[in-house]
């Protein structure tokens, strides 16, 4: 075992989580999120979480951040110029010539990160199968950079055509930009994707470059501040596609990075769905400005390996999170038609939901479930004191414009923002395939608890698991992300027994190329292999498993092509007679972090006495008598309706919900049978 921290940054709050190996025991804190300067948010929970000698005891700092996500949403990231292949200066700009939503007559790309001035070519051309057909004239590659340069440029690009084919001259190109005086970053599309598809390869590098200089400085700048605090550990940031990754890793695959933050939450639910034999997991966090949600399929979520942030595809592991802006800070409002809207647009840290006394003033959802009763008596974590008065002044020209009661506005808001939360559920269990009423969901965030029997009811499911220190449970599965490393490359060839030795060529080039940049030893990780295979003449392909010993595939030909075929009717229902195709090889290491002990909730030994306020029922449609009952308390098989508090997140029990406790700590929310 190891002592270690977790620190989750989310758009309204900053969650720490600090595991002390020698007692077991877990510390949390929840701060403000500084926006302005993300790294003192994560100090000032350090600061306020960590006890004693803690932080220099400490041997793992495990991060989350949207740091990287921001500057996309925000454009606030370098000036980067892109060099390509003579004719594709435009690949940014025409995409795959399709729509991303079909049915929106106004639907617009987004713009390119590159403006079209920043997009420059080079005469080369390699083929398909890696051969040079036009060499590359280093001179040239100087004469572009001084445009470059001229513009302010100061990232570089470089996505070449077949590039994952054959990259000497990425390579070359890069070596004549250092070799003219370029310090600032260069992104070579063949380190950041070994695939095909220029289009998304071109745009991996893309963002990787416009990303890597603003990820690399905060993760530099927060690795400084805790050294001087006392840290002598490792730091690692978690990947898109789960697990970490050394805080160096960012300084040029920032990229892999990008979504660190929500998917910590979907991999210590799928720890936690594994260790208590659960089946089907539907996440629900939700923190003060979005709502993820992720499936948890035989304690997994489920890892793709394309992924898309405000319409830049990227090729990268992924972990299917959905994101949608529903959360404590969204704003509700009412559009031009007078129908009552509920985010994106969030109050975020600052101003915050009004209820907060910050100098917010628009009406939240936070404002909403407050002036509902739904937060119970108002006190939040850090001392924090809501303010109804303000919440009513917030509520009022909303309720005003829709002819409604203050209340009747709040209800509306609370609904509306339950059914976005529930069609984006939707969207990774019914799209999937999988019966939503058959899971068990997973709230947790801040707001999750709070939005657990209501989207269970929205829902049909029977069953929500609360899990221990829920408002900070990304930054326990923070914890438990191992280092890992993935890597892939295109290789198109028939499923034959002829391609085997091919195969295995590509996977042995794969981890010896990961193992320079793996953060542990490679000789003592897993080594996980795997394919990607479709029909012939098929476009997209699915990702099939393969036992890989180190120097040769195990599995035979006819092994492999069956359990495409059972992949295949499971996605599809039905398969084909069709030879089967090679694509992708893909390969990474994975080393578990040391053991830890479970989570298990807060115990106090003289718990505080019940309360009670009145709260609205969405079961009964009423004002009713909720108890408010601190976590430790509660009793076992006690029904609703209730309101139970904990330090960093408050749970909303509604009528016709009984609370039982479950293994390590959770709280398992129960409906009531039917014909009861």
């Amino acid at each position: 075992m190891a002592t270690r921290f977790g620190v989750d940054v989310g758009g309204t709050f900053t969650d720490l989580l600090f595991y002390d190996d020698e007692t077991g025991e877990l510390h949390v804190a929840k701060q403000p999120t500084t926006p302005a300067s993300p790294d003192q948010g994560v100090l000032d929970a350090v600061d306020v979480g960590i006890p004693g000698d803690g932080l220099a005891r400490s041997a793992y700092f495990l991060h989350g951040t949207t740091v990287g996500l921001n500057a996309l949403i925000e454009r606030r990231g370098a000036v980067v110029g892109l060099i390509t292949t003579k004719g594709f200066r435009d690949a940014l700009e025409i995409r795959r010539g399709d729509k991303g939503d079909p049915y929106d007559l106004f639907w617009t790309p987004p713009q390119p990160l590159v403006a079209r001035r920043r997009r420059l070519t080079v005469d080369e051309r390699i083929a398909a199968d890696g051969t040079i057909e036009t060499p590359l004239d280093a001179a040239e590659v100087t004469a572009v950079l001084e445009q470059l340069l001229a513009q302010g440029v100061d990232a570089i690009a470089v996505s070449l055509l077949n590039a994952y084919a054959n990259p000497a001259h990425e390579i070359a190109v890069e070596e004549a930009l250092r070799a003219a005086g370029f310090t600032g970053v260069v992104s070579l599309s063949h380190r950041a994707s070994g695939e095909y598809r220029e289009y998304e390869r071109t745009s991996t590098a893309a963002v990787n470059a416009f990303v890597t200089a603003r990820m690399s400085d905060y993760l530099t700048r927060l690795d400084a501040s805790l050294t001087e605090r006392g840290f002598e550990g490792r730091s690692l940031i978690t990947r898109s596609g789960g697990g970490s990754v050394p805080f160096s890793h960012a300084d040029d695959r920032a990229f892999e990075t990008i979504m660190s933050g929500p998917v910590a939450g979907a991999e210590g639910a799928g720890e936690l769905a594994r260790r208590l034999g659960l089946g089907d997991v539907i996440t629900a966090d939700v923190g003060g400005t979005s709502f993820d949600t992720a499936l948890i399929v035989e304690g997994r979520p489920k890892v793709l390996h394309a992924g898309d942030i405000e319409g830049f595809p990227l090729q990268t592991d992924w972990v299917d999170v959905r994101s949608i802006g529903a959360g404590g800070g969204s704003i509700a409002a009412v559009d031009a038609g007078g129908l009552l809207r509920v985010g994106p647009r969030s109050a975020g840290a600052v101003p915050g939901p009004a209820c907060y006394r910050r100098g917010g003033t628009e009406a939240t959802t936070t404002d909403a479930a407050f002036y509902l009763g739904m937060l119970g008596l108002g006190e939040l974590s850090s001392g924090l004191l809501l303010d109804r008065e303000a919440t009513e002044r917030a509520l009022a020209p909303i309720a005003e414009q829709l002819g409604m009661t203050p209340a009747e506005a709040a209800v509306g808001i609370i609904r509306i923002v339950t059914a976005n939360m529930a069609n984006a559920i939707r969207s990774v269990s019914i799209e999937q395939g999988r019966d939503p009423r058959r899971a068990v969901l997973m709230p947790f965030g801040g707001a999750g608890p709070l939005f657990g029997t209501l989207l269970a009811d929205e829902l049909d499911m029977d069953e929500v698991l609360v899990p221990a220190y829920a408002g900070n449970f990304s930054a326990w599965g923070l914890l438990g992300a191992d280092l890992t490393a993935s890597s892939s490359r295109t290789h198109l060839a028939m499923l034959e027994e002829s391609a085997v030795d091919g195969i295995a060529a590509v996977l042995s080039d794969l981890f010896e190329e990961m193992g320079g940049r793996f953060g542990a030893d490679p000789a003592t990780a897993e080594k996980i292999a795997q394919v990607d295979l479709r029909y012939a003449g098929q476009e997209y392909a699915l990702t099939i498993d393969l036992a890989w010993d180190g120097t040769q595939v195990l599995d035979a030909v006819d092994k492999t092509a069956r359990r495409f075929a059972e992949a295949y009717v499971a996605a599809f229902g039905h398969e084909l007679e069709d030879p089967v195709e090679v694509v992708t090889v893909r390969a990474a290491y994975r080393s578990p972090l040391p053991a830890r002990k479970p989570a298990s909730s807060a115990t106090s030994e003289q718990p505080p006495a019940d309360r009670s306020c009145r709260a609205w029922s969405f079961q009964r449609q009423e004002w009713m008598e909720f108890a408010v009952v601190a976590r430790e308390a509660i009793e076992e098989g006690r029904p609703g309706p209730l309101i139970m508090t904990e330090t960093t997140t408050t749970t909303y029990v509604d009528a016709g919900y009984t609370v039982h406790h479950g293994a390590e700590g959770t709280v398992v929310l129960r409906r009531t049978p039917r014909d009861a």
